[in-house]
């Protein structure tokens, strides 16, 4: 997430996969606890589930009246719970 704010990345697309019980994975919902602590760091803003990355939520508009380009996404209204997205957070420490 450093990287991509230094390269000015504003959202990622975490693909985690769903698992392959049929009952979803253990990695999925790791990796959306450890967002989410990013979220209260501070690197970042904004933690989707892709089950919830629609125009349909108010954390989906939220996101896309940021971002407007993320409407051509093919992840977008799909409900897929194999992807995180993830807006990039603006730390307010100096970055070196």
């Amino acid at each position: 997430m450093d990287a991509a704010r230094r390269a000015r990345v504003r959202v990622l697309k975490v693909i985690h996969g769903w698992g392959s019980s049929g009952e979803g994975g253990k990695l999925g919902p790791a990796i959306r606890r450890s967002l989410r602590l990013r979220v209260r760091e501070g690197k970042a803003r904004l933690v989707i589930p892709g089950d919830r990355f629609s125009s349909d939520t108010a954390e989906g508009r939220e996101l896309l009246s940021r971002h407007p380009a993320l409407r051509s996404d093919p992840d977008l209204n799909r409900a897929n719970p194999g992807i995180t997205i993830v807006e990039i957070g603006h730390e307010s420490k100096q970055e070196p």
